[in-house]
């Protein structure tokens, strides 16, 4: 009886060529499959390793791993403390959600510290193909993430803008049209001085809404000037403090979200001034806070969980031309969504004193 042949040697794996290249198993995955992140000596390093052992790729895994994933990806480079009790992330969160589980695509998300941990995250998800796509949020006026999502070929939407988005689609959150309404709504009260508490100056949307703020003043013949903060109530209260003992005090502040306009109002309080009498306060996000806080809160009012079921939307069918489906009730990059902002009228605006 014709004896049966013994099994051939060992088909190399990465891990074989990690052990020998001394390296981890993702960065000889970054050099075989051609992705950035890697130093080019190193890279031909683990190319040279790999073709002395004789490596080819895996066709059935290679067949697996270009399955969809079922999942998108979304990091938020932003203090986990702050989302606590900032209503506008959950409520982002919430419209992403709803849209990517309708489509039964899950949602993959992750806190990080900083842009560069980003960076890690969405190069590590894509090349162990965690992720179908990604939604990128808090654009910078500089964004590193633009130019490495574009390199890795990885299907993106960046939740905001305009600004330096290269050739991916966008969704702008309305910020020009909500300052405009607001400015508008302080000067038909009378107010000519008119300061405003704003977010990072790192972050486009700011940017935006500092550009709109100017010109919307210049248009009234008002004046007034815009400080950065980093979103927190701290930071908030020690900006009114400084516009308040500096001189001379604004008729009318507006801040860029709700808890920091929550903080203003305490320390304009603190400081004797009236809110409206004195000072009108107006925040650019609406919530519960600015309902419940007394004066409640003139607010600017709009569908942010339909601006993130619009911008999930928009990935999916990203993903879809990505993989060679065909897209259907396309979408058009720049367009917001399909919410209006409106300006909430409530008792902390009125005209100003005298």
């Amino acid at each position: 009886m014709p004896r049966r042949p013994g099994p051939g040697p060992r088909r190399p794996t990465i891990a074989d060529i990690a052990e020998r290249a001394g390296v981890s198993k993702g960065s000889v995955s970054y050099a075989l499959n051609g992705n950035p992140g890697l130093s080019e000596p190193t890279r031909r390093r683990i190319l040279a390793i790999a073709e002395e052992a004789g490596w080819r790729p895996n066709r059935a895994a290679r067949a697996l791993s270009a399955s969809r994933a079922g999942a998108c990806g979304l990091a938020l480079a932003r203090p986990a403390h702050l989302l606590a009790y900032d209503p506008f992330f959950p409520k982002l969160i919430s419209g992403i959600e709803a849209e990517l589980s309708a489509r039964q695509v899950a949602l993959m998300l992750q806190m990080v510290d900083d842009v560069e941990a980003e960076m890690r995250a969405l190069r590590r998800w894509w090349a162990e193909r965690r992720v179908d796509g990604v939604l990128l949020v808090d654009l910078r006026v500089v964004d590193p993430r633009v130019p490495v999502v574009e390199q890795l070929g990885l299907p993106a939407v960046i939740v905001g803008g305009p600004g330096p988005t290269g050739k991916l689609p966008y969704f702008p959150g309305h910020d020009t049209q909500r300052i405009r309404q607001i400015v508008e709504h302080l000067v038909r009260l009378g107010h000519r001085r008119i300061d405003r508490v704003a977010g990072p100056a790192a972050f486009a949307h700011t940017q935006t809404r500092t550009r709109a703020f100017r010109e919307a003043l210049a248009r009234a013949g008002a004046m007034g000037t815009a400080l950065s903060t980093d979103y927190t109530t701290q930071a908030a209260a020690a900006a009114t403090k400084k516009l308040v003992e500096r001189g001379p005090v604004p008729t009318a502040v507006v801040y860029d979200n709700d808890i920091m306009a929550v903080a203003g109002l305490g320390v304009l309080q603190e400081a004797g001034l009236a809110v409206p009498e004195d000072v009108s306060v107006v925040s650019l996000e609406d919530s519960i806070l600015c309902e419940v806080v007394r004066p409640s809160l003139t607010a600017s009012s709009w569908d942010v969980e339909a601006f993130g079921a619009t911008a999930a939307h928009a990935l999916v069918k990203l993903i879809d031309e990505a993989s060679g489906r065909p897209r259907v009730n396309d979408f058009t990059p720049g367009v917001a969504g399909p919410a209006e902002p409106t300006l909430v009228v409530r008792a902390s605006t009125g005209p100003p004193p005298g």
